[in-house]
């Protein structure tokens, strides 16, 4: 970081300054969101695992639904992990639900459903971090912990006029100082919601709107003209294109479905006979999946009519899902470790499918 150290930038003035007009602010603006209205700690730990990586706009219906269904963290560890996917289903990183549910079966078996108040024994559960963390207990118990998420990743690298890499080793240690620099003695987790709030609204990534910020007077990158330009920008990774296909294999009224496995996409979840694709033309890729899908479930098919075609992307793949009927020619066993099911249709909307598996079911 070139410019003064943050001690200096932001001393004792400037930091009663900021967390005076942030907190105003915060008073006048804060969405109405159903997290907001409680202090449970179980309630605040299920929104902040459903907001990573996922707009606001989704959350708010999942969370409030997963909540009447699991109102209570002893609730949670006593479920099926197969309900707590369906209800997580259309939300997407299916294994924050996963890691939920084990994080919650241990808070039962050893703090007696009581969710800990000591950070480091946080962070120890499955899928919390040092943000997840901080996020619960100061916005639950008002413990003075900082928070840097991507919201305020930006936020700070602004006020900082920090221009390096705020992922790397050296901006985490900055980002994560001045956050806690900037953290008031009282109401921390106000203050964190604040900084949240303004990051996510108004310190956007894009054009961010710096005359209806209540801090912008100080902020060190606007003052510099700098604004536009921080965080610096990631370079977008090139999509990769892939061909898949799934097949509605069906068999005495019934349809197949296999359980995709630890470890991969879609881990827990359910899904049609899917496989990558490498041949180039209709009758290749027809021989192709049957192979496949013999090598996957142990079942000989004569893949039938193309369906239907979605095209989706998943992590750094563009992929070209088509779907085939397909008629089962020998019955077979599946490999080792394979799960299946035969099931009918109206028994499908009890299983937990990713998006275009939920898709998809809607053929059959």
């Amino acid at each position: 970081m070139t410019g003064p150290p943050l001690a200096e930038l932001f001393d004792a003035s400037r930091r009663r300054s900021f967390r005076g007009r942030l907190l105003r602010w915060f008073g006048r603006h804060a969405r109405d969101l159903p997290w907001r209205g409680t202090r449970d700690p179980y309630a605040v730990w299920l929104s902040e695992i459903m907001l990573q990586q996922t707009q606001v706009a989704t959350v708010r219906g999942y969370f409030e639904r997963f909540l009447a269904r699991f109102p209570t963290i002893d609730a949670l560890a006593r479920a099926d992990e197969q309900e707590v996917l369906r209800l997580w289903e259309g939300l997407g990183y299916y294994r924050r639900a996963r890691q939920l549910h084990q994080a919650a079966k241990i808070v039962v078996a050893e703090h007696g459903g009581q969710f800990p108040r000591d950070v480091e024994t946080v962070r120890r559960l499955p899928g919390v971090g040092r943000y997840t963390a901080g996020a619960i207990l100061s916005i639950a118990f008002d413990a003075r912990l900082p928070i840097v998420e991507a919201n305020t990743r930006r936020l700070l690298s602004r006020l900082a006029a920090y221009r390096g890499d705020p992922a790397s080793a050296e901006g985490q240690r900055l980002l994560w100082h001045l956050a806690e620099l900037l953290l008031p003695g009282k109401q921390a987790g106000r203050f964190n919601q604040a900084m949240m709030e303004l990051g996510g609204g108004t310190c956007t990534p894009r054009a961010p709107r710096c005359e209806q910020c209540p801090v912008a007077i100080l902020c060190e990158a606007r003052r510099l003209g700098l604004q536009g330009g921080i965080p610096r920008p990631k370079p977008r990774a090139a999509l990769t294109p892939r061909r898949e296909a799934a097949v509605l294999l069906r068999r005495r009224g019934r349809v197949l479905l296999l359980r995709c496995p630890d470890g991969g996409r879609w881990a827990g979840l359910w899904d049609f006979p899917r496989v990558a694709l490498d041949g180039e033309r209709p009758a290749e890729r027809r021989r192709e999946l049957a192979a496949k899908v013999r090598d996957l479930t142990g079942i000989a098919i004569e893949p039938g009519e193309l369906l239907h075609t979605l095209r989706h992307g998943v992590t750094r793949y563009q992929i070209t899902l088509e779907c085939y009927a397909a008629r089962c020619l020998a019955p077979g066993s599946p490999p080792d470790g394979a799960e299946v099911k035969w099931l009918r249709a109206e028994e499908l909307a009890r299983y937990p499918l990713s998006t275009t598996g939920r898709k998809l079911a809607r053929l059959v």
